[in-house]
């Protein structure tokens, strides 16, 4: 066998990381003939096959695999390396790239956000919403810094993530004084055909409050279901109907949009975590984030 070829060792290791060629070019700016090539050079000189070709698909065999494990710790440290040099202090101000699910309220993610911009060392904040999928496939391949969710990583997404989680919060309920005055007496059960405004099916906590609705044996008048958690709160503003939120911005809410809150639950907890690359969180935003959403969240004990 040839002296290892640390170039090709690294596009084969971005190729396995991200999933496939096409991916792969985008992270490195080459194009996919390229890094075919490359592959195809590595391998010949290690006198073995690393990927089964399955159709346009590639998949590590056992081969593949082993060499995987090595080149990830190998580029994983290089990778930390590059984060702990990049966040030097002093330079240009520190950009930080950060998604946000979309089923994530807004008042939350600025009640994490803005702490970053507190940080000594000036920062810009490139802020990206959308698809929790989408998003961590952006995080693969180093578009986004960390992923704000309500979740954590999803089991069935072929992308390297750890979860960590900033913690949880229980739930209130908020309404206009006009309708306040109608439901926030006897409550929850005053919530019984009561106008509800229900978060999208991608939010986590959707399924919990139906559970609770059942539980309490609650049949709330669905006025409207709601993906995006902006618009939601902006058809709650307009007392279209009463909507659930994170206990931990009730005020925030009650400045910004004029509700009042007409009950809570600690029997619905909303978690939210910070997805990286990272099995150790080290860019300075993060940090600041993690250390504000233990005095603005709820931990829970023995996490």
């Amino acid at each position: 066998m040839a002296a290892l070829n640390y170039k090709h060792l690294h596009y084969f290791w971005v190729v396995a990381k991200t999933g496939g060629i096409a991916r792969a070019g985008e992270r490195l700016h080459l194009t996919a003939q390229t890094i075919s090539g490359q592959i195809t050079l590595f391998e010949d000189s290690l006198g073995y096959k690393l990927f089964n070709r399955i159709g346009r698909k590639l998949e590590l065999n056992d081969v593949g695999r082993t060499v995987f494990a090595y080149a990830d710790q190998i580029f994983t440290l290089g990778e930390e390396l590059e984060e702990v040099m990049r966040f030097r202090p002093g330079g240009s101000p520190l950009q930080f790239r950060v998604g946000v699910a979309d089923a994530v309220p807004k008042t939350i993610a600025y009640l994490l956000l803005e702490t970053a911009l507190k940080l000594d060392d000036p920062v810009r904040i490139v802020c990206r919403e959308g698809k929790l999928n989408s998003l961590l496939g952006d995080l693969a391949i180093h578009r986004l810094d960390i992923v704000i969710a309500d979740s954590p990583m999803p089991a069935n997404i072929d992308v390297r993530g750890y979860s960590h989680l900033l913690g949880e919060c229980n739930t209130s309920f908020f309404a206009t004084p006009a309708l306040a005055k109608h439901y926030k007496k006897n409550f929850p059960q005053s919530l019984d055909d009561a106008p509800f405004l229900m978060p999208g099916e991608d939010a986590a906590v959707r399924p919990k409050l139906l559970r609770w609705f059942e539980k309490e044996k609650i049949r709330p008048r669905i006025a409207g279901e709601f993906d995006d958690g902006a618009l939601l709160n902006a058809f709650g503003e307009a007392g279209t109907g009463i909507f659930a939120a994170p206990s931990a911005v009730t005020m925030q809410l009650k400045q910004q949009l004029g509700v009042v809150q007409i009950g809570q639950t600690e029997q619905i907890t909303e978690q939210f975590y910070a997805i990286s690359v990272e099995r150790r969180l080290t860019h300075p935003a993060v940090l600041a984030i993690q250390s504000a959403a233990r005095e603005s969240l709820i931990i829970p004990k023995g996490k």
